[in-house]
């Protein structure tokens, strides 16, 4: 091959590597081969990769000090804030919103919710996937806001305009309970549900992108690099815990006082007022160029290990394992990824043999670092899936817990908090723990492991997902002591009854200890994502965490029919664990039934973490030294 530097296996091997399967086995990393020939694949490669910042026209920043850090991760940080209380102000008002005003029925309309959450995390891959292949994170951020401010205007005008809605005349609270009330006409729940959704596609493009964009505001090559990621994350989900905050607190008393019309508008006002504060700090920002489709670099590994899938590393047709030479990487945004031994079979697309001659097609001839790619997002899988658990947790604890809280006394002295206020408790012990977490939780950990930040990123998810397991076993004591209360004093059919007797405040033990390992393990997630996935699909790597979210939401869903279905009886009239009765179902059965499978979900975590080795990456070996220049990030 002209022009290749080639580190190629013999023609022949020897009979004492033939013949032994342990050396056949050694690492392939020393069957190289390095060419400049593949201009029609990869342009001749690029230097730098995911490391080298540009600004917003693509152009190399020549003074890294004017822009980045701190300063500009925190305009990002506003976007964030304000999209969190969005979402979370829909997830704990849109299901009384569809109840009291559509007139739909509580389990309907919280399932309706459920799926809604559900798609707009799950389909973050495509706003990942369009930020790593073409758009930039930057201008992904930009247009999905703008769909974002859109479909929370909808919601606004909805909830605003008689036209949109049912007769609420001869509507009240007996009414709703034995569904009399005139229930929306299907054009207007049609309405609803696209308004909705366009919500939650513009979720989808925000939310793999914020924290990956924020997180390129800092140098790689700064000797601070790990520090300053791991406090940009944490301050990341505080940003969360703000806007969960006010979405529980300012938007609730808003619709209190003002209605439905004005919640909603709040929302998309703060919306509206992030996207300026967003565009506001575009000077500032460092962009990392895309790296073309990711999905399609993963199928052609895929495919060209499929058609070589008979070829053989003992053939004396084998050549090497294809790379670019030197500092260039064949991928725009990446830089080299070293070879490894996992997935062997996926080396096979990088298989070089003399048939493959010396323009081959990128279907049938992968270079290392894009077999590697595809081996890392294989290898991430199992680590976001361990923490789906955690986040159907989350998502029954915004519905169940709400019916238990309509049983019981939230006052606090002369003062009484809104049913639908207290979600806001979780996020307030977020809040709390983050605040003291570098003054109080590293110093004393790093003391027991020795780690310099306290504790690994999976030693973090795993805190997160075992506070997570106390949380839910605590939530089924606390209600079968809850139900038996109400059933000993004649509350049994009064589900809507508050019991004066009985505090609410109990159930502030279960949404702390969630909180707490809210703050574990999505933290911890997120930061081991972004950390680990190639550089060029950091977008898509943050969308795992997402697409955790989404399945959480969807398996609350599916877990909830089932149970329904298989506890309850029509016929006989026997209620399900999940009667909207709370006093006559078993919340604490199914708060139990959770235990169960968070510690099973765990064990599986223990073995996932303890079979993960972390990426082993050499900062700056891709540039010359001289190219480094100071940065505040």
């Amino acid at each position: 091959m002209a022009g290749a530097t080639e580190i190629a296996s013999p023609e022949v091997l020897p009979d004492d590597i033939s013949s032994s399967d342990s050396l056949r086995r050694k690492k392939l990393g020393i069957y190289f081969i390095e060419s400049d020939d593949r201009r029609t694949a990869f342009s001749g490669g690029y230097v730098g990769g995911g490391s080298t910042p540009v600004n917003i026209h693509g152009k190399p920043i020549s003074n890294l000090s004017s822009t980045g850090g701190w300063i500009a991760a925190f305009f990002i940080f506003g976007n964030e804030m304000a999209e969190r209380m969005a979402y979370f102000g829909l997830s704990v008002n849109m299901v009384a919103f569809m109840f009291y005003v559509m007139h739909r029925p509580f389990s309907s309309s919280a399932n309706a919710v459920n799926i809604f959450l559900g798609i707009s995390q799950a389909s973050s891959v495509f706003g990942g996937f369009l930020a790593d292949a073409y758009l930039g994170r930057y201008w992904t951020i930009a247009i999905f806001a703008t769909i974002y401010l859109a479909g929370l205007t909808g919601i606004t005008l909805c909830a605003s305009m008689n036209f949109f809605l049912p007769n609420q005349e001869q509507c009240d609270q007996i009414a709703l309970l034995l569904g009399n009330c005139e229930p929306a006409k299907p054009w207007q729940m049609l309405y609803l549900y696209i308004v909705l959704y366009v919500t939650g596609f513009g979720a989808a493009g925000i939310r793999p992108c914020v924290s990956s964009f924020g997180a390129d505001q800092f140098d790689e090559r700064s000797r601070d690099y790990q520090s300053h990621l791991d406090r940009f994350f944490n301050f990341f989900y505080l940003s969360v815990t703000v806007g969960a905050i006010v979405a529980f607190t300012a938007v609730v008393y808003v619709q209190m006082k003002h209605g439905w019309g004005s919640a909603f508008g709040s929302l998309a006002i703060a919306m509206g007022l992030s996207n300026m504060v967003f565009f506001l700090g575009t000077p500032l920002y460092r962009h990392r160029l895309p790296g073309g489709s990711p999905l399609t670099r993963v199928a052609q590994v895929l495919v060209a290990a499929f058609r070589k899938r008979n070829a053989s590393f003992d053939s004396g047709d084998f050549v090497g394992l294809y790379e670019l030479p030197g500092k260039r990487s064949a991928i725009r945004g990446s830089s080299k990824i070293a070879h490894t031994d996992d997935f062997r079979c996926l080396d096979k697309a990088a298989l070089q043999l003399k048939e493959d001659g010396a323009d081959p097609s990128p279907w049938r001839l992968c270079t290392v670092t894009q077999v590697e790619e595809v081996k890392i997002l294989l290898k991430l899988v199992p680590v976001p899936l361990c923490t789906v658990m955690l986040n159907l947790i989350l998502t029954e604890y915004l519905t169940l817990s709400v019916q238990q809280v309509y049983t019981l006394n939230t006052h606090i002295g002369g003062l009484k908090l809104p049913v639908t206020c207290m979600p806001v408790f979780p996020g307030l012990s977020i809040f709390l723990l983050l605040s003291f977490y570098y003054s109080v939780f590293v110093p004393l950990s790093r003391r027991v492991t020795g780690h310099p930040h306290g504790a690994s990123q999976l030693q973090r998810v795993g805190i997160g997902l075992a506070v997570s397991i106390l949380s839910v076993a605590w939530a089924g004591g606390f209600e079968r002591y809850r139900r038996h209360y109400a059933v000993e004093h004649g509350y049994e059919a009064s589900f809507l009854t508050p019991m004066p007797d009985l505090s609410a405040y109990w159930l502030l033990i279960q949404y702390c200890l969630i909180g707490i390992a809210e703050v574990f393990c999505i933290v911890g997630l997120l930061e081991f994502l972004y950390e680990e996935a190639p550089d060029a699909m950091r977008s898509i790597g943050s969308a795992y965490a997402a697409v955790a979210g989404g399945l959480g939401c969807f398996a609350a869903t599916i877990l909830n029919s089932i149970v329904k279905s298989v506890t309850g009886n029509g016929e006989t009239r026997r209620p399900s664990w999940l009667s909207q009765n709370v006093n006559t179902g078993r919340f604490d059965y199914f708060y139990w039934l959770l235990t169960v499978l968070s510690v099973i979900n765990f064990a599986a975590f223990l073995y996932a973490a303890h079979c993960y080795q972390y990426r082993k990456k050499e900062r700056g070996e891709m540039r010359e030294p001289s190219s480094i220049q100071s940065s505040h990030g």
